[in-house]
Formats: structure tokens, sequence, C-alpha cells
């Protein structure tokens, strides 16, 4: 009896010992749980809005053609170079224009990846894009006619894009704005007047960001590159509207509308129009637009609030013209394992907004936008400053 007494105390401690330990696993496994969510949460980017110093600048990061980093080489390269250069270059020229230029939004307009030579496109959207969220800035991104070239489709890399830390990209709008629209990342992003100022909750300057497609979906009797679709222009139109009443008419009530710039990829074919001595900059290679003109270019006339566009796509062109008082731009090739001309800089586009100030000293709409270039060489040069837009005549400030 006493032994059986025995045997069932030992039997029930061990029960106690055993459902403590049971309870500190499963107290473990649930803080477990708690940490690794809180380490894939993901970390939104902050309101883009105006500094304090009434400016906002954007850096443009055209065709990086990023892939598997230190293993990737590069192309079209000075021959001493070769050895040493891959896409680390790209990652290095990336970190040295956020330190010196220090920009509030970092804007990738397409070829972000080479995915036909990835041989994991996360892995090299993490690599392509990490400098960006190291650094804790916004960035957006588009997509381009390579990004998509591999296992991993256009929409599933748009949307990979949207989840990333600090990245204010969206996959495609919702609502009453559109309806069936074509594509993979078309939004707006909103940048509200400076903290403080009488704009601080209205927006001051509006980036309409489109996906001009990879290539014909007329193909085989149209070949070559994409185009915007009118899906596209109907919800631009939509926006534009929606954007101009809510600037002019919400309190406090504005005489115009908002400058507003457009970001895409492939270059339309009015960038054609633009002869020697109409740009500044370098055209050294063809325009290579799809071979349909879908009267994108008209939408954003009618307008009225686009006074910019920013493409990428032909590396070796990084001109700026005028074509009907609209400022069409080259950004130039940024990424070292792209196509360039060995001897030519890689480079980037910086566009600067400028606020302007009431007679009580207070920050207001857009006063100018003005955009230059920075080379990626020793003296990390700045080239072609000139204005974009402006209230008055001033030009670069």
């Amino acid at each position: 009896m006493a032994d059986r007494c025995k045997r069932g105390g030992n039997s029930e401690g061990y029960s106690v010992v055993l459902r403590f330990i049971l309870v500190l696993v499963l107290a473990v496994l649930v803080r477990g749980a708690r940490v690794t969510s809180r380490i894939r949460e993901r970390v939104s980017a902050p309101v883009l809005r105006f500094g304090k110093d009434g400016t906002f600048k954007i850096v443009q990061v055209a065709d990086m053609h990023y892939a598997d980093g230190a293993t990737t080489s590069c192309q079209d390269v000075l021959p001493e170079q070769y050895a040493t250069c891959s896409d680390l270059n790209t990652t290095i020229f990336l970190n040295r224009v956020i330190a010196e230029e220090k920009p509030d939004l970092l804007l990738f307009s397409g070829d972000n990846i080479m995915q036909e030579d990835c041989k994991d496109p996360i892995a090299s959207m993490n690599m392509a894009f990490g400098p960006a969220i190291e650094a804790g800035i916004p960035w957006a991104a588009v997509l381009g006619n390579h990004d998509q070239e591999g296992n991993m489709s256009r929409e599933r890399v748009m949307s990979y894009i949207a989840s990333m830390d600090y990245s204010v990209s969206t996959v495609n709008p919702s609502g009453d704005t559109c309806s069936g629209i074509d594509g993979f990342g078309n939004f707006v992003l909103e940048v509200f007047g400076a903290a403080g100022s009488p704009q601080a909750h209205k927006s001051v300057m509006n980036l309409y960001l489109v996906d001009s497609g990879d290539y014909s979906t007329l193909s085989p009797k149209i070949r070559g590159y994409g185009w915007i679709h009118e899906t596209q222009s109907t919800w631009i139109k939509k926006m534009s509207k929606k954007l101009q009443l809510a600037y002019l008419n919400d309190a406090p009530a504005q005489p115009q509308p908002a400058p507003s710039l457009a970001y895409f990829h492939i270059p339309l074919p009015e960038y054609s129009n633009l002869a020697p001595g109409q740009f500044k900059g370098v055209k050294q290679e063809g325009i290579s637009s799809a071979q349909i003109n879908s009267g994108f270019l008209t939408t954003l006339l009618e307008g009225g609030d686009v006074k910019a566009i920013f493409v990428g796509h032909d590396h070796v062109n990084d001109f700026c013209g005028d074509v009907h008082g609209l400022k069409l731009c080259y950004a130039g090739g940024f990424g070292y394992h792209a196509y360039g001309k060995a001897g030519w800089d890689r480079r980037t586009r910086v566009v600067s907004a400028a606020l302007s100030k009431d007679e009580h000293s207070e920050w207001q709409g857009v006063r100018s936008i003005v955009t230059w270039k920075r080379l990626d060489n020793a003296k990390f040069d700045m080239i072609d400053a000139e204005s974009v837009w402006g209230q008055d005549s001033n030009s670069v400030q």
C-alpha cells in the first residue's frame, strides 16, 4: 500500500513537472512566434511631404538590371574595369547617391532586375532595393520589360515590391477610379505640404506612376515594345480631375492645380519629335518606343497638371526637351549589368521641387521644379541643371 502510494506520488509529481515543462515550451514558442511576426512585419514608409526647408527631392534610378550581386558581371565598361566590376558597383553607386543627395523619395523606373539572369528574383530584388530599405527612405518602383522575364510573373514581381519595407508602391488602384486597368503598378503618390504649414494636409504635388508594359500584345502583327493602354489613360483622367478639384476647392483653396510628374519605363513615341538643339543632354541611340501611339501624351496635355515625364529604357540617352509645353526626360542608365557605353559614366536623374512663401513667410504650394544629373565618377559630377516648371521665370535655384 505504501509502495503504491509512493509510486502514485511520483507519477503525480512527474505529471506536474511535465505540465510545467510543456507550459514553458509553449511560452517560448508563442514568444518566438511573436518575435518572428515582429521581424516579418512590413515597415511602412512615412507620409510623403515637403521638408521644413520647403523642398522635396526625388532620385530616379533607371535600368539597374540587377541579377545575382557579386557574381554578375558588368557590361560596357572600360577594359581595366571588367575584372572587378559586378552588380555590387550598382549598389555602391546607389549608396553614394543616397548619401550625397539625401533624397526624400527614391523612384526606380523599371528594368530594376534582369530576371532572366537571376537565380532567385526575390533575392535579386532584395539586393537591388536594399540600400533604400537600409537607409529608411520611402521608395517606389514601376516595371520595365525585363523585370518579369523568368519564372516570376509581372504581377508577382509588383506584389513583392509593394510588400517590401518602406515601399510606397501599389500593385494597382482600387475603387471607383479604376475598373479593369491594364498592367501592374499603376498608382498615384501624393506629396503633402510642409508640416505646420497651411498646406500640411493637402497634396501640393502629385506623382503618377504607370506600367508602360513590356512587349506588344498584338504580336506578330505588331511587334516591339508595349504601350500605355486606354484603361490606364481613363484612370489618369479620373485621378487628375479628382486631385485638381480637391486642391482648388478644399481649404485653403488654391488659384491653380498642383503640379504633377509622371514616371514610367518605355518612352512615348513623341520623344522622337525632339531634334538636336531642342534638348539638354545627349541622344546616343534611337527612341525605343512602341510602334503604336496610344495617345497618352494627349491625355496628359488635356489633364493639364502633368509638367514632365521621366523614363528610362534607352540607357545612353539622358536628355530633357520640351514638347507642347511638357518636359520629356530620360534618366540615363544607372546599372552596371545593363548595356551602356564604355567611358560614359553611369548616372541618375534628380528632381527637386521648392515651395513658395506667402507674406507671412508660411510655406504654400510649389513654386518651382528643377532637375539635374549625377555621374558615378571620381567627382560625382552634377551636370545639365535645368528648370522643369515654375510659377515664374526663375530657373535653377
